[in-house]
């Protein structure tokens, strides 16, 4: 076996690489990093691409781009269980959207050692929503928007109100009064706090929702702050297959206390073994 030996010359060139790294991380700590994960639940009968075959390629996916919150959609318990396992330094939080104990979740994950949690909840996207397990409109399923309002370590007491969501397949109608619910009740939840909203909207841009959110409250499209998508494909659904669908259907907005640094869609896979039928969605926001 060959043996090797770190000479002083070396050790200095390691110790000037760290502190260089240590610099540009203290250098960004008014940047927050963001993902939005759509995981496919993990009771569907999706064969080859089940939870068991690729929740390695979930965790190895956050681990990539290392989140310092991460918005997921169709979380169930017996995923929440593993993904605590594997990443020990975020906290979470979510509920279930309906009665069963293993109903999806629209869960949170925080980094500890940047985020302490003050006040937490959820509610559900429809005319009570305050009132669990209910729906309106047009929707085929409860839906809900699960909130954390977070004091931020590193910069002074700074508060974000981070926001997940997930709008109803279905229903038009209903995802177009989702999006007029969020626009009203995230305003207040923030205390004029800067706001960070995640969430599988199954709508794109332009769409009823979207203006609610964007054009109406004045939340910014991160997506849309970087890249110019005419003429490109920007579709973030593509059922394991790789290939994305026309609507960029999950978004990451923010209030204008932020200017997007970056903004991108996460295509990684492992040769034919993608994370979800969704590619996950991520920016790099900075306080202004």
């Amino acid at each position: 076996m060959r043996r090797y030996r770190l000479t002083r010359r070396c050790c200095g060139i390691l110790v000037l690489l760290w502190c260089a790294g240590q610099a540009t991380f203290a250098a960004d700590t008014d940047q927050i990093r963001v993902m939005s994960f759509n995981l496919r639940y993990g009771t569907a009968n999706d064969g080859d691409d089940s939870w068991p075959f690729r929740r390695e390629l979930v965790v190895r996916t956050i681990r990539g781009f290392h989140p310092e919150i991460l918005g997921m959609q169709e979380v169930q318990p017996l995923q929440v269980e593993y993904l605590q396992q594997q990443l020990p330094e975020y906290m979470y939080l979510g509920w279930s959207r309906d009665e069963s104990a293993n109903g999806e979740q629209c869960g949170l994950l925080i980094l500890k050692d940047r985020f302490e949690a003050l006040r937490s909840g959820q509610f559900w996207l429809s005319e009570t929503p305050d009132q669990k397990y209910t729906k309106s409109w047009d929707s085929s399923l409860p839906r809900v928007c699960t909130w954390v309002q977070l004091c931020d370590r590193r910069g002074e007491g700074r508060k974000v109100l981070f926001a997940n969501t997930h709008f109803d397949h279905r229903g038009v109608r209903a995802r177009a009064e989702s999006g007029l619910l969020l626009s009203r009740r995230l305003g207040s939840l923030a205390e004029q706090s800067a706001i960070i909203l995640t969430g599988d909207f199954n709508c794109g841009e332009g769409s009823d929702a979207w203006n609610s959110l964007v054009n109406a409250s004045g939340l910014r499209d991160t997506f849309l702050q970087v890249h110019h998508p005419e003429g490109t494909t920007a579709g973030t659904f593509h059922g394991f297959g790789g290939i994305p669908g026309a609507a960029r259907i999950d978004w990451i907005l923010c209030s204008p206390h932020f200017a997007t640094v970056s903004a991108a869609i996460d295509q990684t896979h492992d040769g034919n073994r993608f994370p979800s039928d969704h590619f996950p969605v991520t920016a790099v926001l900075s306080f202004k």
